[in-house]
């Protein structure tokens, strides 16, 4: 029986939403939006929706902006009269509703509020939620196919929003950036690296956008790596540092990849993986544009587990691997077998199939593909199997070994009771014999034999041009082919008409006495045919072999124009010339330059400057002044050989510095001043005195130099700290063995102030607001767990996990999980563990192996993952004695965050810190 409840009429539906009920608008809104996620016309309602676009109803708000983002564009008039309310959602405290706001204030294609529509894309711009900033770049793209006059106005906007470190606006910006301004490439010089490394964590149709813009990019900045001389060594950090007299001398060296080459191939490779194929098939072709030539073996297990998807993708992946598999055929030969077609197989899929193998074919496998297209040839699909009866006409032309072998199975098929497959056999077997006809007369009678029993047009006309083109090797067999064909010339195709004629002219050459009754007979037929083409043709022929008085000069040639001998036809693959378009484009699909399609650049002589991609590091506020006064005088004294006085003064007064510094740092600002006035009243005092002073100094910076600037330090700053001082003592003397010891006192002081700078560097909030920062419990901590092995696919043994939201024992980056171990089975199961060898990237930390489960039995162990701050999916395996089971553990954004506790004024001066 219908529920009547959920087939409301528009005027019900009207009625809901005009009552002073909140309860009964919301369930309309839902019924309404239900109705559009069907695909059903709901723009009768727009009047009544838009009056609740300003309710006070979070939820009823949210879809409303639903149904205008819908009907906003059809209903211009009534949508233009909301604008104010619009405008004042943009302010709204949640961020669902200002980017719902924005969104459908840009569906308004009218260009009156194009002014509002720019300011408000501005202010989003510089949201603080990035959920905003990625309508934002969403608006941009609108705006500008409204008006495009506007694109100074929204590159300035795109150059702002490139900077944006959040993964959730990057392939957003991107997209409008390639709709916009995409041969600005200037814009993308400093945010090149921070897009590499972004890449694993945007959303995956974010990855697609910026690896197909990244790959644009990269021809036209880098060398080719294709060259002979290339060198690749991944380590190469030489030119970050070379000078230019190194770089002259370098240009006659042989070609070093460029690091930022190199960074991108290396952060793509990960997403080879993906799960989603337009990912995995843009990867691929960003590696077949720019990778060395040996590092393309793999993308191959990549686009062979495609294959295994349905069959839209299965297409575009076959087209793309068939392009490939031309200029490498290396690449898919150990992968042969999984081109092999299947009964399931659509025709178009089939035929690719088809043309990869041909593609693959070579002296090594031709035997094996030679079998299986026997096996294709008896296919019911008749397009099919004439497809594979050209497939074997390619291998027979590319390989010479087997033309005669492929010559023989063609004959063979001649006496197929299917026409289809006679006739392509006859169309291949002609383009075959022009290559060695005079070996191949007994084929040609042969045919002529079977002749009668073809019906097909175009077989016919092959059959009849052959008899034509070699009549001299079947002078006997010809002319009567020749006058069965004058008997049914008014009842053949146009093309084999054509043919006939051709034959005619043919055999009145080169056996006049036999043929020349019937050859008058057959241009008589022809000079009034209905064809026109025909007719045209018959008078020429006339002309050229028949002298007479009107005859020009032409008719002496007519020997050396009709039998002129024509050169052997080249079975080419389709795919040969798809190779101009970038592989996963709709160009490249469709075999022809589609609109809106960006050509890749060749790549530059001459490597662009890199520098351009070098970004300046701005130090975070509140950091400690780290830098000396002379630091010129400090470098000249490092670098220099001068006598012990002057190293010792040197040292002295850079002794002095790093005292005045920290007391100066551990007082307020008047200290500061009053440290400044000593340090201008030690510059007066006489030369004993300095002496003595700095001998003070020095010896109190040899017995304590690390607790002078760490006791003002916050305790994480001070740990880190603590801990990178005895990680660069420990290298330091190992490396300084052959020098004095009292250079190596002397150097101490530097390496401080550079461990506290990297101490600061290192943490994730600045130091100085690290201080009012306290961790909290959590809230909230939820007692449902996730399916981490079914006990179907871990024979008998199943797990769930839980996040436990506590701090992890193991580590302070590490989560802390609670799995749950069952034993379905009815037998125990033995030494249960997690491999060392499974884990990819991620830090965990495995719990000790459980040596016996007892049937249905259960045990709870603890572990701990870092996720490197990502949500990328730990992946792991999880081990018994005798089986291995893959498994991965995906966390949600929450689970990564800790739960801080600060002072409303703490929160405001970090907002505003993050804001700026």
């Amino acid at each position: 029986m219908l529920n009547h409840r959920f087939l409301c009429r528009n005027e019900d539906l009207k009625e809901m939403l005009e009552s002073n009920k909140e309860s009964l608008k919301l369930e309309a809104m839902k019924r309404i939006v239900g109705l559009i996620a069907k695909g059903k016309n709901a723009s009768e309602l727009f009047p009544a929706v838009v009056k609740n676009v300003a309710s006070k109803n979070i939820e009823l708000k949210k879809l409303v902006y639903v149904y205008l983002v819908r009907y906003a564009e059809e209903q211009q008039d009534l949508a233009l009269l909301s604008i104010s309310t619009f405008q004042r959602a943009l302010k709204d405290p949640n961020q669902l509703i200002r980017a719902s706001a924005l969104r459908v204030l840009s569906s308004i294609r009218v260009p009156i509020i194009v002014p509002i529509m720019m300011l408000a894309i501005k202010e989003a711009a510089t949201d603080l939620s990035p959920y905003v900033r990625k309508t934002a770049a969403h608006a941009i793209q609108k705006l500008y196919s409204l008006d495009p006059d506007q694109k100074e106005h929204l590159i300035e906007v795109i150059e702002k929003l490139l900077k944006d470190k959040s993964t959730l606006v990057a392939g957003s910006v991107v997209m409008a950036f390639e709709e916009v301004c995409p041969d600005r490439i200037d814009l993308i010089h400093k945010n090149y690296r921070k897009l590499c490394n972004l890449l694993v964590d945007v959303e995956e149709w974010g990855q697609v956008v910026i690896i197909h813009m990244l790959t644009r990019y990269a021809r036209t900045q880098f060398v080719s790596p294709w060259r002979e001389d290339a060198m690749f060594d991944e380590n190469n950090e030489k030119a970050f540092y070379d000078s230019e007299e190194e770089r002259k001398v370098e240009q006659t060296k042989p070609y070093i990849m460029d690091p930022d080459h190199r960074l991108l191939l290396r952060n793509t490779k990960p997403l080879l993986q993906s799960r989603n194929t337009a990912v995995v098939m843009a990867v691929s072709q960003l590696y077949w544009h720019l990778a060395p030539k040996h590092e393309l073996s793999i993308i191959t297990k990549s686009l062979v587990r495609l294959l295994r998807s349905h069959r839209e993708v299965q297409y575009v992946v076959l087209q793309n691997i068939a392009t490939m598999s031309i200029q490498r055929k290396g690449m898919f030969e150990p992968f042969m077998k999984s081109f092999y077609v299947r009964s399931t197989d659509a025709t178009h899929i089939k035929t690719l199939k088809l043309e990869i193998l041909t593609n693959l074919a070579n002296e090594a496998n031709i035997s094996t593909i030679l079998r299986e297209f026997q096996t294709y040839v008896k296919s019911q699909d008749k397009a099919f199997a004439a497809a594979t009866i050209q497939a074997i006409g390619r291998c027979a032309t590319n390989i010479s070994e087997v033309t005669d072998t492929c010559l023989n199975g063609l004959v063979l098929l001649l006496s197929n009771r299917d026409e289809t497959v006679v006739a392509e056999s006859v169309v291949v077997i002609k383009k075959l014999l022009q290559t060695q006809p005079s070996q191949h007369s007994d084929i040609i009678k042969h045919m002529a034999k079977l002749f009668d029993n073809i019906t097909v047009p175009m077989a016919r006309a092959s059959i009849l041009w052959l008899m034509g083109e070699y009549c001299e090797h079947v002078p006997k067999i010809a002319p009567d082919v020749l006058r069965k064909m004058a008997k049914t010339f008014t009842n053949e195709e146009d093309i084999v008409k054509l043919q006939i004629v051709n034959l005619a002219a043919k055999l009145y050459l080169t056996n006049s006495k036999q043929t020349k009754l019937l050859t008058q007979y057959i241009l008589n037929l022809g000079k009034y045919d209905q064809n026109y083409d025909i007719r045209d043709r018959t008078r020429f022929i006339r002309q050229l072999i028949v002298p007479n008085e009107k005859s020009g000069a032409l008719s002496k040639y007519a020997r050396r124009i009709l039998m002129a001998p024509k050169p052997a036809p080249v079975l080419q693959s389709a795919f040969k010339d798809r190779d101009r378009f970038q592989l996963g484009t709709l160009s490249h699909t469709l075999n022809s330059q589609a609109s809106g399609y960006l050509e890749l650049s060749d790549w530059p002589a001459v490597a662009p400057d890199q520098s351009v991609r070098n970004v300046e590091v701005v130090e975070p506020a509140g950091a400690p002044a780290l830098r000396k006064s002379k630091t010129a005088k400090s470098n000249e004294k490092f670098y220099s050989d001068s006598e012990e006085e002057e190293e010792e003064e040197e040292e002295g007064s850079s002794s002095e510095e790093s005292v005045s510094e920290s007391e100066s740092e551990e007082n307020s600002d008047d200290s500061n001043k009053s440290s400044s006035s000593q340090s201008e009243k030690s510059s007066s005092e006489s030369d004993s005195e300095k002496k003595k002073k700095t001998l003070k100094n020095k010896k109190l910076q040899q017995q304590k130099p690390d607790i002078l600037i760490i006791t003002y330090l916050p305790p994480q700053i001070m740990q880190k700290t603590l801990l990178l001082i005895i990680m660069t003592k420990y290298i330091l003397i190992h490396i300084v063995l052959s020098i004095s010891t009292q250079f190596f006192v002397n150097c101490m002081c530097s390496l401080l102030h550079l461990c506290v700078f990297l101490a600061c560097q290192f943490d994730v909030v600045s130091w100085h607001v690290h201080v009012s920062l306290q961790a909290s419990s959590p809230v909230f901590v939820p007692e449902t767990s996730h399916e981490l092995l079914h006990r179907m696919t871990g024979k008998g043994l199943s797990a769930q996990y839980r996040f436990t939201r506590q701090p992890c024992i193991y580590g302070n980056s590490m989560v802390s999980l609670q799995l749950t171990l069952s034993n379905s089975s009815d037998q125990a199961l033995e030494n249960i563990h997690i491999s060392e060898k499974s884990s990819t990237g991620q830090n965990i930390h495995r719990f000790n192996a459980i040596e016996r489960l007892e049937p249905q039995a259960s045990v709870t162990v603890s572990m701990g993952v870092d996720f490197n701050d990502s949500t990328q999916a730990a992946n792991f395996q999880l081990c018994t004695k005798e089986d291995e089971f893959s498994v991965s553990i995906q966390p949600a954004v929450g689970e990564l965050l800790l739960p801080i506790t600060m002072s409303e004024a703490d929160f405001t001066k970090e907002q505003e810190h993050r804001a700026g």
